[in-house]
């Protein structure tokens, strides 16, 4: 429990850092937890119970110490499309799914933290989540635009919903688009220009920053007062409604094991992706301050704080990155900055969700569209088309197959590529020919560079470790290399670069051992790392290898071909 580490050290400083980050976080989240509760599908007060018990519990178990909790934009999109193929929206059911999903959740992650599963954060590249959240925010801003028209507009993807949106343009609510236009632009004049301005006018950065970063609450304020006072919801303009009062309700998941097994794909795919944006999010803000996050502590922390939400009326929940950023840069010195922000929310439902009935629901849409398109960054496809193109087809069909297909299936196509390009990279390992730079020790390519070699010996470096994708490639660029040199007679395998030789690749040296010896040629290995070496030591290759094994290239060479070492300075044999 990382809490009996940084507790210890709390103090009148650390608790006044905590407190002002804890303030300005909790105007940031209620306006947020409102709005991705109606992403989730879910009344407006489940994401205010969603903010409760999982910053509490973070608070215990979690390793970061500025990393806030809740419900967060694409979590709240994966929860409305996994509960909506079991419950209608609306329906007592729903939120009974939504609870056990998070239950189940909570359960993997606890259980992957306990088993130090932290290290599968690897298994998803940077550009698959980068296409992946970058079109769930496009998709999460187009299922907001009919509740900016005021219209209705269903579809499980973005074809189907623009197409939707299309049909049911002639009846948009004008009172409801222009609160919602109004409201839209007026939340990324404050995320852009407002601090500026405050500064401009004499306001010091902070103070100026505290009051742009509570846009969204006067927002919020300002279009329930006048829907209130101007009786806009008597002119047809959708409010949140009746919003219970009063502290988070005890709740139990369901316990039927065929719902669990149906769930079971979308839970383990909400756990990773909240992982892996947590842990990124975690380990960003971290190592400005020269700390460090624990990834297995982190599954724990996480697992925590969703079986809190499953148990107080919540849903899915994992590290936000912009209320994270913000309770970093407002001070937060440890997580005791959540245990404040969870009383502030408390207080938010025992005492502010009366004053929630006249929100707008366009006012919600437009907070989360706000939110969502600061997620995307499709200036990556251009970078990733420059610097690699295998990394550009992984991010163009996860970016695709998320808005044509689904959330889910947008993830799974995303990692399915990453993994066949990765199969397929490594099954052509880089194998170069290398010869001696004049003057050195040192060995290099020879389509590269100007070096000595001979006739009689060829030096393969291969840059790979070695298993069953890519064993065979080395069998025909060593077969190829016999067939064009006949006066070949020592073959160098240069392993500097090898950490790794599988059973496949050892039958595959085998092979080419023998092959080469039917061929009146000697095969020698160079620079072995120690851990292969202690491996080879106790196979049959090494003790029926004809050659030698060499504790580096150039002593090989010395020993095989000698003439190279003495030829003076200038072009290559």
């Amino acid at each position: 429990m990382p809490v009996l580490q940084w507790g210890r050290s709390y103090n009148r400083d650390t608790f006044t850092g905590d407190a002002v980050a804890a303030l300005l976080v909790t105007l940031m989240l209620i306006p947020q937890s409102l709005a991705y509760a109606q992403l989730a599908g879910l009344p407006a007060e489940v994401g205010l119970y969603a903010s409760v018990a999982p910053l509490l519990l973070y608070a215990l178990f979690g390793s970061s110490r500025v990393l806030a909790v809740g419900p967060v934009a694409v979590v709240s999109l994966m929860t409305a499309a996994a509960v909506g193929e079991h419950a209608v929206p609306g329906s007592a059911n729903y939120g009974a799914v939504a609870l056990t999903l998070a239950f189940l959740s909570g359960l993997m992650l606890l259980a992957m933290g306990l088993l130090r599963f932290g290290f599968i954060a690897n298994f998803l590249s940077h550009p698959v989540i980068s296409g992946f959240i970058s079109a769930s925010g496009l998709l999460i801003a187009i299922s907001q635009l009919k509740s900016l028209m005021g219209v209705k507009a269903e579809g499980h993807n973005a074809l189907e919903l623009l197409w939707a949106l299309v049909q049911q343009a002639g009846q948009t609510h004008g009172l409801t688009l222009a609160v919602g236009v109004l409201t839209t632009a007026f939340l990324f004049w404050v995320r852009q220009g407002l601090k500026p301005l405050l500064v401009r006018w004499g306001l010091r950065p902070r103070p100026a920053d505290f009051i742009a970063k509570a846009g969204p609450v006067a927002a919020i304020v300002a279009t329930t007062a006048l829907c209130w006072g101007l009786g806009w919801h008597e002119q047809g303009l959708k409010i949140v409604g009746s919003v219970p009062q009063g502290l988070p309700p005890f709740t139990l998941p369901s316990f039927d094991l065929a719902l669990w097994q149906q769930l079971a794909v979308p839970a383990l795919l909400i756990s990773v992706v909240g992982f892996v944006e947590s842990v990124s999010v975690g380990q960003t803000l971290a190592a400005k301050r020269r700390q460090r996050i624990e990834p297995d502590q982190e599954l724990v922390a996480l697992g925590a704080g969703n079986l809190g939400a499953a148990f107080s009326g919540g849903f899915p929940v994992t590290g936000g990155f912009a209320r994270s950023v913000v309770n970093f840069d407002a001070g937060a010195q440890t997580p005791a900055a959540g245990v404040f922000t969870a009383f502030g929310i408390l207080l938010a439902t025992l005492f502010l969700t009366p004053a929630l009935y006249y929100l707008p629901q366009a006012t919600l849409a437009a907070t989360i569209i706000v939110a969502v398109l600061s997620l995307v960054d499709l200036g990556m496809l251009k970078r990733t088309w420059v610097y690699s193109k295998a990394d550009f087809a992984a991010v163009a069909a996860t970016l695709l197959a998320t808005l044509g297909l689904g959330v889910e299936t947008g993830l799974i196509v995303g990692v399915g590529v990453s993994l066949a390009l990765y199969l397929w990279r490594t099954s052509r390992p880089h194998i170069a020919a290398v010869g001696l730079v004049p003057g050195t020790e040192h060995f290099r390519n020879v389509e590269r560079f100007n070096v000595r070699t001979s006739p009689a010996l060829l030096s393969l470096r291969v840059d790979a470790s070695l298993y069953f994708a890519n064993a065979r490639t080395l069998e025909d660029r060593i077969n190829d290399a016999v067939a064009l040199q006949p006066a070949l007679r020592h073959v160098v395998l240069q392993c500097s670069a090898i950490g790794d030789i599988d059973a496949s690749a050892l039958e595959s040296l085998e092979a080419i051992e023998h092959r080469l010896r039917d061929a009146g040629i000697t095969l020698h290995l160079s620079e072995v790392k120690g851990p292969v070496m202690d491996r080879l030591q106790h196979t049959h290759f090494l003790r029926t290898m004809g050659g030698r094994v060499f504790l580096t290239h150039y002593q090989a060479v010395a020993a095989l071909s000698p003439e190279v070492l003495a030829e003076a300075a200038g072009p290559r044999t």
